[in-house]
């Protein structure tokens, strides 16, 4: 439950920095909210680093968002934001290490989300409209599971 600024200790507070702290703790609420829809994750998937390959989820089993921004990839576009199709760096190194130019990212929608959220699908390959595999992360890069069509 929300507690007042008052009950804070905080009702003393210029007017100009209880705004920003009701912004700050609004921001906070988002944020949760984005972490708990971000914790989906597919049954068998869990964190994967290179070395020991990443985990796998059908198509099917993806959400309904993420299967939409396969068939975006898959035909070229349009995508509705103008970071997606721009190269994936892999800096987390979790996925499989390729040139640089190889992965590229595409945002999945969140429902409720005003911003891009979380969710990720990254396709790697040449040309980008035939990927050679995607992965698909709901926790904005610190896991992957590789997309099975």
């Amino acid at each position: 439950m929300m507690q007042s600024l008052r009950e804070w200790g905080l009702a003393d507070t210029p007017a100009g920095g209880r705004r920003r702290l009701r912004r700050f703790l609004a921001g906070v609420v988002v944020a949760v909210g984005a972490v708990s829809s971000a914790a989906w994750a597919p049954a068998q998937a869990r964190p994967s680093t290179p070395s020991e390959g990443a985990a796998t989820v059908e198509l099917r089993e993806l959400p309904v968002q993420a299967q939409q921004t396969y068939r975006l990839v898959l035909a070229g576009g349009p995508f509705p934001y103008d970071k997606d199709g721009t190269v994936f760096g892999n800096r987390e190194r979790l996925l499989p290490a390729q040139p640089r130019g190889y992965y590229r990212e595409y945002t999945v929608r969140t429902p409720g989300e005003r911003h891009r959220g979380a969710r990720r699908l990254v396709c790697g390959g040449v040309p980008p409209v035939q990927p050679e595999v995607c992965y698909y992360t709901a926790d904005h890069y610190a896991s992957f599971a590789r997309v099975v069509p």
